[in-house]
């Protein structure tokens, strides 16, 4: 028997790599130019002398609430990953989580699918039997940020205009996406109502099955736990860049705000709810009484180490991701 050689790593391509980092410094130009533009508006010396009451310690702490989310969703996604059955690891999961982040500024976030791509690479599983760890990933969310939307309005002072119909929505979606058998006959309705695409419905039905190793109280209730003290960690992070500020916010409200702009940023489908985002968190803020030379500012730090700070951390972690990727695919099919 011969022993095949294992082909070479192929690299990123120059031209589609630098493409992407054009991509994204448009858009994170494209907020900043669109805050500091009413910065400009309301007077720079106002915004300069909120921005100069934050100590480098403030902003590591931003940047460490932030981390804590993004590693105890990771952690969840671990847990999901092992509920499947997939046989990987916890720095694997990590690895493909956290480096998943790099395309959140695709529209809909589905550049972030490319987590199920490095799975069948390193597995070889099909897509259709890693499609559930990435939407119970995101019911996973979608009940976590219900749930704190709901303790929000119930605990501020002042309610959110529209909050009640998202929190109605996201519990909705979340159930549907977690119950295998109405998951499974709404897509066959669905496939009936447009008598098109069967082999994509067959997919899509067969992922939905497969959810039944996630119903059940204690994977459920983990997965909840773990949502919401990470999105907790971010509004939490919120609130205390407001009162760093000078803001006089209630914590809920804070938390509520953060949440609700950051649900209304992708509900708009625009590449990482660039744009949306800024537009409500700065619109809450101001239906708060807070004036714009503390929203603006708020605004941006926390848009930038939140979105922006996870994106950072999977443009490090992406091209590790690939060429792991690869090599084990290449692995796999020399054995």
């Amino acid at each position: 028997m011969t022993r095949t050689t294992p082909e070479p790593v192929p690299l990123p391509r120059p031209a589609r790599r630098w493409k992407d980092v054009l991509i994204l410094g448009g858009l994170f130009a494209l907020m900043l130019v669109g805050l500091l533009g009413m910065a400009a508006a309301t007077g720079w010396e106002e915004t300069r002398a909120q921005l100069a009451k934050l100590s480098l310690s403030y902003i590591a702490i931003l940047f460490g609430l932030s981390l804590l989310n993004y590693l105890l969703r990771g952690l969840r996604w671990h847990m999901f990953a092992r509920r499947l059955g997939l046989p990987t690891g916890l720095l694997q999961d990590m690895r493909h989580f956290l480096g998943g982040f790099a395309m959140s500024v695709t529209p809909g976030r589905v550049g972030e699918l490319v987590r199920m791509r490095w799975l069948k690479r390193e597995t070889g599983w099909a897509v259709e039997r890693t499609a559930p760890l990435v939407l119970m990933d995101r019911a996973s969310d979608l009940a976590a940020i219900a749930v704190i939307l709901g303790v929000a309005l119930s605990m501020s002072t002042r309610g959110i205009a529209g909050a009640v119909p998202v929190v109605v929505v996201s519990i909705i979606v979340a159930i549907i996406a977690t119950r295998p058998a109405l998951l499974t006959r709404l897509v066959t309705y669905m496939y009936k109502a447009t008598g098109r695409w069967p082999r994509l419905f067959g997919r899509v039905r067969m992922a939905a099955r497969s959810l039944k190793q996630f119903s059940n109280a204690p994977v459920m209730l983990a997965a909840l736990a773990l949502g919401l003290a990470g999105w907790l960690a971010e509004g939490y992070s919120f609130y205390l860049l407001l009162g760093w500020l000078g803001a006089d916010v209630g914590l809920w409200s804070a938390v509520g705000i953060f949440v609700f702009a950051t649900l209304a940023g992708g509900a708009t489908g625009s590449p990482g709810g660039v744009g949306g985002a800024e537009a409500a968190m700065v619109a809450l803020l101001h239906m708060e009484g807070v004036p714009l030379e503390i929203s603006l500012p708020a605004t941006a730090i926390i848009r930038i180490t939140t979105l922006w700070f996870a994106i950072g951390i999977g443009l490090l972690i992406f091209p590790f991701a690939e060429r792991i990727s690869v090599r084990t695919q290449h692995a796999l099919e020399n054995r």
